[in-house]
């Protein structure tokens, strides 16, 4: 399997670390914005091409499979160039910040027929996993997920502090997450969504804090808060209350309610969550099989989070 992986920033880095663990797998291109970083991340993962154009990794013959880790509002417009060059794609979360775009990739996808997959990490957690085995085994049934989504992000910088050239986005990036993994555990499409946003960033142009409020078909509810002002711990922390246990998910830990560590190291062959991602998409292309977090099982989140921002956006013009 030979990939080219567009995008040498931080999440960038984690695919090519994931790839590196994942038999019969090469890295032949590196596309980043700089040639430099794009010759540096080349030189340490043994990649044949560095560039700073994509379309000079599509035009490779030996390309068979791409990975965007790019800035979110190229996601779309890749995902489609990927697909047109008879490349399959697996572009990062958000698949797209607006649903006009989402559904272009997904007809595109479609007419194709090649493996398009969203990074929807969160279905691939261990913690996660264990929890959904759970659900589908009948132990257990999501009554209320409470989630926090953390950051201090006052300034243009990825997860390693580094100056980043886009602005991220709490509701198409970050609330992605959720509106999916909860989506995702229920089993069931949201029914109702609402949300409120904080004041715009004067600089970033973004709101910085975000309330969203979930309801599946069935009437399970999840409530979400998300900023960019919090100086506290960082990251999104997930607690599922449930008919039979209460549990709480910290990346690729899970406690119990009263914060007894449950082992799950032996979900799945991996405890990292985007390397079990990046196996999922070699082994759907290896077999001709639709991948866990396909773009038509993530679509129903896109259209969820276009009806939340028509929200916001009468929210503003009151």
């Amino acid at each position: 399997m030979r990939i080219a992986v567009a995008g040498a920033g931080a999440f960038g880095i984690k695919h090519l670390d994931a790839l590196a663990q994942i038999d019969d797998v090469e890295v032949v291109s590196i596309v980043s914005r700089t040639l430099e970083q794009a010759q540096s991340v080349a030189q340490i993962y043994g990649a044949e091409q560095a560039t700073t154009n994509l379309q000079d990794a599509l035009d490779r013959t030996d390309v068979d499979a791409v990975i965007l880790s790019t800035p979110t509002q190229l996601h779309a417009d890749q995902s489609i160039a990927c697909l047109k060059a008879g490349k399959h794609v697996q572009v990062e979360i958000p698949l797209a910040d607006n649903w006009t775009d989402a559904v272009r990739v997904a007809r595109a996808a479609t007419e194709t027929g090649l493996i398009c997959m969203v990074g929807h990490t969160r279905r691939f957690n261990p913690s996660h996993q264990w929890i959904h085995n759970r659900i589908n085994d009948g132990a257990i049934s999501i009554q209320q997920m409470n989630v926090q989504t953390y950051f201090f992000r006052r300034e243009n910088k990825n997860a390693l502090g580094n100056p980043r050239s886009w602005t991220d986005n709490l509701l198409w990036h970050h609330a992605a997450h959720t509106v999916d993994l909860f989506a995702y555990q229920c089993a069931e499409k949201i029914a109702g969504a609402n949300a409120m946003a904080g004041p715009v960033h004067p600089v970033l142009g973004i709101p910085m804090d975000m309330s969203i409020q979930l309801k599946s078909q069935s009437g399970k509810i999840c409530t979400l808060s998300l900023s960019f002002n919090n100086e506290g711990p960082l990251g999104t922390f997930f607690r599922y209350i449930c008919d039979n246990g209460t549990y709480i998910a910290r990346y690729d830990d899970l406690f119990t309610g009263n914060d007894e560590q449950i082992d799950v190291s032996k979900v799945a062959v991996s405890m990292d969550g985007i390397e079990l991602q990046d196996r999922e998409f070699v082994r759907a292309i290896k077999e001709g099989d639709e991948p866990n977090s396909s773009i038509m099982s993530v679509l129903h989140c896109y259209e969820v989070l276009s009806r939340l921002q028509i929200q916001l956006d009468q929210q503003a013009d009151r």
